[in-house]
């Protein structure tokens, strides 16, 4: 049986006539034989498709297809699935973004959005050869009651996939710490959408120039609103964010480094190249390393410690394995000599008697107060 997760190898090749800088041979009727390449139907037919939808028995049949077959029937479907998501959902979405230039037509869509195109066709498809239970009269208009719901699923599966939420809120406390400002809500909100997302913005992290043209939009200030501007904003609603460092390792820091690296262009100082752009400075990576090891911490010990364990000995086993005993792994990406030596430091601390003093009298505030 195929399954719905195969779904990415079975369109790698379909999607070469639309994929940028090749011969994207979408259905326009000013390419010459586009329509007739777009809509090939295969060895399996259009017309055996319809037939197994009006019959009802075209979930069945894709359920119970070997590979090769089940590749065939989601070809055909995503020939007629592709004009339904484009109409209905791919080129609204372009319009309200204000990419103009996307919503014309799919030979249009600039490579992140294609992406998501694809994407959605793809879960239409899949919806399709799932849930074709029941006599089918009219694919498309099948399709297309269903369209909305389906592709927003697929949406958010994939944001949770990556790590994002799945539905982006900007939480009561961070829009306290914004001090409610709708335009600083609003940013707080593009970041935990565009996190979620595979696209990138070019050389940079966020796609600054989009913001900046929502933010004369929201703030009516046209001359103020520049990528510089944002960028400035950006950085106010993550030093908030990352004032809950669980939080912002989560639904930020995470799902962002999911993303492909953007490239760097050479700074031309002679080191041999450029170096990649991060999404974060080393010392918030650290910082953010070093809560995760604290909240892991405190867990063990209070763990330790409710079975009656000595409190020191406690203390001096569960700190030296947390914090004393890394591999080295959270460090590759830095100069040799470079990195934290926490686990040095951690050794050096254990092995005098007055810091594990200091360090005890730390502890036993902290478990009482969680336990």
């Amino acid at each position: 049986m195929t399954s719905a997760a195969q779904l990415p190898s079975t369109f790698a090749n379909l999607r070469g006539p639309l994929d940028p800088g090749a011969d994207r041979g979408g259905p326009r009727a000013d390419r010459p034989g586009a329509a007739a390449r777009a809509t090939d139907p295969g060895p399996v037919g259009e017309s055996v498709l319809r037939d197994l939808a009006r019959r009802g028995t075209l979930a069945a049949e894709a359920a119970g297809a070997p590979p090769d077959k089940y590749a065939r029937l989601a070809g055909t479907a995503y020939a007629l699935a592709w004009p339904v998501v484009f109409n209905r959902v791919t080129r609204p979405v372009e319009r309200r973004r204000g990419h103009w230039t996307c919503s014309i037509d799919v030979l249009r869509l600039a490579d992140e959005c294609l992406d998501g195109f694809h994407d959605d066709v793809e879960a239409v498809v899949s919806d399709l050869l799932v849930n074709a239970k029941t006599p089918i009269r009219n694919i498309e208009g099948w399709m297309s009651g269903r369209v909305t719901a389906v592709t927003i699923d697929g949406h958010r599966r994939r944001r949770g996939q990556r790590g994002a939420l799945q539905r982006p809120r900007v939480p009561e406390w961070l829009a306290a710490e914004l001090g409610r400002d709708a335009w600083l809500t609003q940013v707080a909100l593009e970041i935990l959408n565009w996190v979620g997302v595979p696209a990138t913005a070019g050389a940079g992290v966020w796609p600054l120039e989009s913001w900046a043209r929502r933010r004369a939009a929201v703030t009516g200030d046209w001359t103020g609103s520049d990528p510089d501007a944002v960028a400035r904003e950006v950085e106010v609603v993550l030093a908030a964010m990352r004032r809950r460092p669980k939080w912002y390792l989560d639904y930020v820091e995470r799902p962002l480094g999911r993303k492909t690296a953007p490239v760097a262009p050479s700074t031309g100082d002679g080191a041999g190249g450029s170096r990649p752009l991060l999404s974060v400075a080393e010392h918030e990576v650290d910082e953010a390393r070093l809560a995760r090891l604290a909240s892991a911490a405190v867990d063990a010990l209070a763990l330790g410690l409710s079975g009656g364990g000595d409190l020191t000995e406690t203390v001096v086993r569960v700190i030296g394995t947390v914090f004393g005993s890394g591999t080295g792994g959270d460090e590759l990406d830095r100069m040799p000599g470079s990195g934290s030596a926490l686990d040095e430091r951690v050794s050096a601390l254990l092995a005098d008697p007055r810091a594990v003093a200091r360090i005890v009298a730390s502890v036993r505030a902290i478990v009482v107060d969680v336990r």
